[in-house]
C-alpha cells in the first residue's frame, strides 16, 4: 500500500514563503506524476502544481511565477516552494501521486497540511 507523508504547513504572513514536502513509500511505479491541490473552505479542490517522473510540469495559472514544484525521484518525494504568498493562497494542501501500471490507474492522496497566510 502506498502512502503520502506530508509536511511543512503553518502560518505565514503575506509575502512570506513556505515549503512543502511530501514523501511516498511503498510499491510506487516508477512512471508517475506527483503534484499539489489544495481546497479553500467552500471551495473545490483544485490542482496547484504536478510533475511528472519525466519532468514535464503543470502550474496552475494563479501560482505561476510564485510557486514551484520539484521532485526527488530516487526518494519519491514532491516539493512545492511557495514564494510571496496571499490570503487567497489560504487552504489545505494535499499531495497527490497516480500512475498507470499497464493494466490499472492507481491515484493517491496525502493527509493534507493547512496553509494559512495572514496577517
Amino acid at each position: 500500500q502506498v502512502q503520502l507523508v506530508e509536511s511543512g504547513g503553518g502560518l505565514v504572513q503575506p509575502g512570506g514563503s513556505l515549503r512543502l514536502s511530501c514523501a511516498a513509500s511503498g510499491s510506487i511505479f516508477s512512471i508517475n506524476t506527483m503534484g499539489w491541490y489544495r481546497q479553500a473552505p467552500g471551495k473545490q479542490r483544485e490542482l496547484v502544481a504536478s510533475m511528472t517522473s519525466a519532468g514535464n510540469l503543470n502550474y496552475a495559472d494563479s501560482v505561476k511565477s510564485r510557486f514551484t514544484i520539484s521532485r526527488d525521484n530516487a526518494k519519491n518525494t514532491v516539493y512545492l516552494q511557495m514564494n510571496s504568498l496571499k490570503p487567497e493562497d489560504t487552504a489545505v494542501y494535499y499531495c497527490n501521486l497516480r500512475y498507470y501500471s499497464g493494466t490499472y490507474y492507481y491515484n493517491y492522496w496525502g493527509q493534507g497540511t493547512q496553509v494559512t497566510v495572514s496577517s
